[in-house]
């Protein structure tokens, strides 16, 4: 079918390559459109208190590539030197049993929390609560967990696997590592718990970032002209 039709949209630079590589669309057919994040409902709310040493995690923890074992490892590191939480909103399955057998494997009871299925409220609240947002997949199409903590001015530690790269700017919304590079995923963490002030700025060029490039107005007037080119 792709290689059927006229244009073909897509929300990534990665993804478009990896359509023009494993499906032989071809590139002249493909546009990226990158998707939106309402910055109306993830903002920052300045009356909420951050929980110090608190980090949030995003995802289908059943999902192996959200690379939650090594967000885990990490925090069992952590938790030697220093108080540290970790918030994991898990959107899978409340039946997943994956995140709950390596907390107890790891001993961190007392250091993550797991809730599921909230809604956009509750989440944002989640967001703005946390000092800094942890995304270490192994690849993402997109990576709406970036996005929206980067709306809500969180700094982003993630991988330069796939789509990532394309939102979050090393150094500046946040910090790109390997995917999963255990030690400097725990130091990426250390470096911000620590630096009150490098998190503040790379949490407002972040949300700079979304208000500029990732939101719904830019996706759909660039879906449109995608429409007129086609016809």
């Amino acid at each position: 079918v792709g290689r059927r039709v006229d244009r073909v949209i897509t929300v990534s630079r990665c993804s478009a390559s990896a359509i023009e590589r494993l499906i032989g669309v071809p590139a002249e057919k493909i546009s990226v459109v990158y998707n939106g994040v309402d910055t109306e409902v993830f903002q920052n709310h300045n009356g909420v208190v951050k929980e110090p040493g608190s980090i949030i995690f995003v995802g289908n923890t059943e999902d192996r590539k959200k690379g939650i074992i090594h967000l885990l490892q990490a925090v069992k590191r952590l938790k030697e030197t220093r108080p540290v939480k970790l918030t994991i909103v898990d959107g899978g399955s409340p039946q997943a049993g994956y995140a709950s057998s390596l907390i107890k494997r790891y001993g961190l009871e007392n250091n993550v929390r797991v809730v599921r299925r909230l809604s956009s409220h509750d989440l944002v609240q989640h967001y703005v609560a946390a000092e800094i947002a942890a995304v270490p997949s192994l690849f993402e199409g997109f990576g709406f967990p970036a996005a929206e903590a980067m709306s809500c001015q969180l700094p982003v530690i993630t991988t330069n696997a796939g789509a990532l790269p394309e939102l979050v700017a090393h150094d500046q919304s946040g910090i790109l590592i390997d995917p999963g590079d255990v030690p400097a995923l725990t130091d990426s963490i250390q470096r911000l718990l620590d630096d009150e002030e490098l998190r503040r700025r790379m949490g407002h060029t972040g949300r700079r970032t979304v208000e500029q490039k990732f939101n719904w107005e830019n996706a759909a007037r660039q879906t449109l002209e995608v429409y007129r080119q086609a016809l």
